[in-house]
């Protein structure tokens, strides 16, 4: 499985393409404004066809650019219902977001509970609910493959912020604590900002959760 970190929108904001050019299978994970002009090329140059669209979370950054992915890629959304009036009522976050930007509804094909399971490259991907930055926010676990995409949960030395509609940091601090630390310690973490980092590497550094 190749992955492609793509940072697009007003805030750098990683989409994570994930392709597999021998299946011609591709998923991507996130869709911040303008994403789809970069999955577009690299789907053509793998060979790739866009399935399904992962979303971490509802928040504006990370879906401002969905609707155009899913018109032109025809891809299956993923979301966590705990998120449901963001994507389908995005101008409630008008106040969080740029004079002037554009929000459209996201329709979800597929509303993932924690523990659920979704079938992609012949492999099993775990979903974990973490909230605490977001109410629907999710975590997709490759354990073939030791890697997760966590969103905004945790970052390199940081973690998703609290002080916004929605966010509660004891809650968060649990999330990390039994979804994301209880994963492998080798197990490389694809934030929704910034670098990637691994689950040992927050565990012993992590200045806002220490294992």
């Amino acid at each position: 499985m190749n992955v492609h970190v793509l940072p697009a929108g007003p805030i750098p904001t990683n989409a994570y393409l994930l392709t597999d050019p021998a299946l011609g299978a591709a998923v991507l994970v996130d869709a911040p404004l303008g994403v789809w002009a970069q999955v577009e090329p690299i789907l053509k140059a793998e060979r790739c066809k866009l399935a399904m669209l992962w979303l971490t979370h509802g928040h504006w950054d990370h879906t401002q650019g969905a609707a155009e992915v899913v018109r032109k890629s025809g891809a299956m959304t993923h979301g966590h219902p705990a998120d449901r009036p963001l994507y389908l009522k995005p101008e409630l976050m008008k106040p969080l977001v740029f004079p002037g930007a554009v929000l459209e509804p996201v329709g979800i094909d597929r509303w993932l509970e924690d523990g659920d399971t979704i079938e992609a490259f012949g492999q099993k991907v775990g979903v974990r609910h973490v909230p605490g930055h977001c109410p629907g926010s999710l975590m997709f676990h490759f354990a073939g493959e030791r890697a997760a995409f966590p969103g905004d949960a945790i970052f390199r030395g940081s973690v998703g912020r609290t002080d916004i509609p929605g966010g509660d940091f004891a809650q968060l601090e649990a999330s990390i604590r039994t979804r994301i630390y209880t994963l492998a310690d080798e197990t490389a973490l694809y934030p929704g900002h910034g670098g990637p980092t691994s689950v040992g590497a927050e565990k012993a550094t992590n200045p806002y959760v220490r294992a």
